[in-house]
This record gives C-alpha cells, structure tokens and sequence, in this order.
C-alpha cells in the first residue's frame, strides 16, 4: 500500500517539486499540501497520513512546534524534517519534537527517497552532515559534563544492547546490525526494546540522542 504523504513547505515550487518526485514513485501518495505550521497541523488532523515532509523555517508556526503538535495529534505517523540549515540547535529541535528523519532539501532525489524509507521502515533518517552535526554536540555535552563532575552516570544498558545502539547510530537497519553481529533480526528487535525501556524512549532517533547525550557510546 501507498504511503500517505502530508507536504509542508512554504514554498510553492519545493512544495510541488516534492509533491511530483513522490508522484514519481509507487510507495507514496501525496494526500495534502500545507504551505505554513499552522495548516499542517489541521491537515494532519483531518488527512491523518502516515508520513509528513516538514519544512523546518515556516510563517505562522514554526517546523519544530507544527511537529509536536502534528505527533500530538496524529501519534502514528512520522514526520521528515527537510531544510535548507545545517543548525545543529535545529535538529536536536526536531529531535526532541518527535522528528523521525532529519534531511536536506539539495540531497540527490535517489538519498531523498531513501531517507523517507527508511523512517518508513521504522529506521532513523539523517542526513551525513546533520548526523556529524548531532555527533559533536553530544560529545561536547559529554566533555562538559566530565568537566563539572566526577564521571558520566553509569549507562543501564547492557554490553549487547550497547553494541545494537552504537550500529544503530552508525545508520545501520535491524537486518544490518545482525549480520555485524551475527544474530537474528527478531534479536536485535528484542534488545532494541529493552533498550527503549530502560531510557524512557519510544523509538530509535530518541534513544541515540539520549545514549549520546549521556556518553554512553563509544
């Protein structure tokens, strides 16, 4: 089935140039276009797609607040940040906001099309450099906090699901991450869900943004 795609750029052309790369495909259907924050969310309330590009720079409502509000909403679907900004601020933003991917809008159309797969497939999306980006800011955090304190608080997560996070951050899918470590997909699940257990997280974005944050991959 299609995946049912919400559009959100205030833009017209990079609106409608996404709406007819994704009419290109056979895995997405374009059901909204919203041209500000504050008509995404009514969309998304009515339309309730499964996926939602969101551009991140908006009149009204900003991409980060129109996202909070957009996964209040309609708690099943995810949202894609794309922008044209490399504010490492901006991602944590959308991070924290409920943001499943965090892409750029001068990505090659074949990356473009792959990111929002893979967050379709349940996958983290970042773009390289926002994925650098994000890797810096956590291990300044880190040397920040080892400056003011003793040491980092001990990680809860076990060597293993340590191991599956840090493939997990690398980019890595479920199968990918087994075939590194020589165990099943169904596995690699299970301690996923541990792993979201023991943090307080929901899914995959969030809980490699807090293992950073904390210190405690290597």
């Amino acid at each position: 089935m299609s995946v049912r795609t919400l559009v959100v750029d205030d833009h017209p052309i990079v609106r409608q140039g996404l709406a007819a790369l994704l009419a290109t495909t056979a895995d997405f259907e374009v059901v909204g276009q919203a041209a500000d924050g504050v008509e995404a969310v009514e969309l998304a309330a009515r339309l309730r797609p499964d996926l939602v590009l969101m551009d991140l720079r908006m009149p009204r409502l900003d991409g980060v607040a129109a996202t909070e509000a957009v996964l209040r909403d309609v708690p099943t679907a995810r949202v894609v940040v794309l922008t044209t900004y490399e504010s490492d601020d901006s991602i944590l933003g959308a991070i924290e906001a409920g943001a499943s991917g965090y892409l750029l809008k001068a990505a090659p159309e074949d990356e473009l099309l792959a990111g929002l797969r893979s967050v379709v497939g349940g996958q983290v999306a970042l773009a390289p450099s926002m994925a650098a980006l994000l890797v810096g800011r956590a291990r300044r955090t880190q040397a920040e906090s080892a400056a003011s304190a003793a040491g980092p608080a001990p990680s809860p997560l076990s060597p293993r699901e340590t191991q599956v996070l840090a493939l997990v951050a690398e980019g890595c899918s479920n199968r990918e991450v087994g075939l590194r470590l020589f165990v099943g997909e169904a596995t690699v699940k299970t301690h996923l869900l541990h792993v979201f257990e023991k943090l307080g997280v929901g899914d995959r974005t969030r809980a490699v943004t807090l293992a950073m944050e904390k210190g405690w991959l290597p």
